[in-house]
């Protein structure tokens, strides 16, 4: 006799064969979504897990890295990539030269032998302390041992030292200054009437003192190109041109150059083409120029070549009250005042009334020039003109042209012979 089935029985395995088939209808379900159209895209863009890193503390080295990105992204550091310079801390073997690559600025002070740097560390006094440069170009500290200075500005020295007491201390806080400058000594050529080798001590000079050191320029210099040349560690040359005229005729301060030691000044020469809005006269009364000049007088009344001195910037008229000639008993009416000429390398000759300048006749009262020479007396003037253009070559230099003049009057003996005319 066959047992019916039990209803709980039938109960357990309806149920069983329902959740087979949920799961299979779900699992049809899932691969037609994955299938369309409209679920790609969203799966496309499912980002890959990320790959989890081994858990590590942060080094010293990445806080400091930390600390220049958000430094960079500031603005206050350049570019990871950018190229970096390269500095030598103690300055043994290496040439400042290396140590920057920027042009190097005219008016900055750059330390060298002689000098006195004073070195100050915040909350270390024992790293601080004051020296002088060894003629190495080196100053020396117990702990710190040597440390090259030649030719750095006082921005680039306090850098160096500051990197010094870094192996020691942990950002610290350096400041340098100039205790002490070393003594100066410039070269003053060109234009000049003295030129050579100036010591100026060890207190800041200007160009202009410099120049009147040297004896003032000659009336040939152009003091709208007035040099200051530099030699460089690293071997080559900066220049820096003053104007020094054109405060004189605008009445402006005169401009200044720091000089330093090994300097050189050059004043140039004045060029013909170069003449126009150039007023000597300005110049002639400044303290720039040669304060005297220095004029020769040949006479029959003073019996040969005699000289007078005159200040700078005096006229024909003011060298004729010097030599206190009679005007009734000289002939003043044909005066002679010669100048060797720079640029034509000869002498030049102004035929001159002595009487129409005395009585205010400006166009025969001319400036004068250091070394001109002031010939009186009609016949005088003719013998004198008749031997330049006879009996001399172009005269090479000025001295030359002066040696002719002092020659003439101590070998021609009957140049001055007396005459009633004179």
């Amino acid at each position: 006799m066959a047992v019916p089935p039990s209803p709980i029985r039938h109960s357990v395995r309806w149920t069983a064969l329902s959740i087979a088939s949920l799961h299979t209808t779900l699992q049809i379900s899932l691969g037609v979504l994955a299938g369309s159209t409209w679920m790609r895209p969203s799966l496309a863009q499912t980002p890959p897990p990320p790959t989890l890193e081994p858990d590590r503390r942060p080094t010293a080295l990445d806080l400091v890295e930390q600390a220049r990105q958000r430094l960079r992204d500031r603005g206050e550091l350049p570019p990871a990539d950018a190229p970096s310079l390269p500095q030598s801390v103690t300055g043994t073997g290496s040439s400042p030269a290396a140590d920057s690559t920027a042009i190097p600025t005219f008016g900055q002070y750059r330390l060298g032998s002689g000098d006195v740097v004073s070195v100050f560390v915040q909350r270390f006094q024992d790293f601080s302390f004051q020296a002088a440069i060894d003629p190495e170009g080196k100053i020396t500290h117990p702990v710190l041992g040597k440390i090259e200075l030649q030719g750095l500005t006082i921005d680039e020295a306090q850098t160096r030292v500051q990197q010094a007491v870094s192996r020691y201390i942990i950002n610290p806080i350096v400041l340098l200054s100039l205790a002490n400058q070393r003594a100066v000594q410039v070269t003053v050529t060109g234009e000049v009437v003295r030129p050579g080798l100036y010591p100026l001590g060890n207190q800041p000079q200007r160009v202009s003192s410099v120049l009147l050191a040297a004896g003032g320029t000659t009336d040939q210099a152009d003091l709208r190109e007035v040099k200051v040349r530099r030699a460089m560690p690293n071997g080559t040359t900066i220049e820096e041109s003053l104007d020094l005229f054109t405060p004189l005729k605008t009445g402006t301060s005169l401009p200044d150059a720091r000089l330093q030691d090994g300097d050189v000044i050059l004043v140039t020469k004045l060029q013909p083409d170069k003449l126009q809005d150039y007023d000597r006269s300005i110049v002639a009364r400044s303290t720039l120029v040669k304060p005297q000049l220095t004029i020769r007088v040949l006479s029959y009344a003073r019996g040969g070549l005699g000289e007078v001195i005159v200040p700078n910037g005096s006229k024909f008229v003011d060298a004729l009250a010097k030599v206190g000639l009679n005007p009734d008993a000289a002939n003043l009416r044909k005066i002679a005042v010669v100048r060797f000429d720079n640029v034509q390398q000869k002498a030049v000759t102004f035929q001159l009334d002595g009487k129409k300048a005395i009585m205010g006749d400006m166009t025969q009262n001319i400036a004068l020039q250091d070394n001109d020479v002031i010939v009186i007396g009609r016949n005088l003037v003719g013998r004198i003109t008749y031997a330049l253009n006879v009996f001399t070559q172009p005269f090479r230099d000025v001295l030359g042209f002066l040696l002719f003049f002092r020659e003439l009057g101590n070998s021609a003996t009957n140049l001055f012979r007396p005459s009633g005319q004179e």
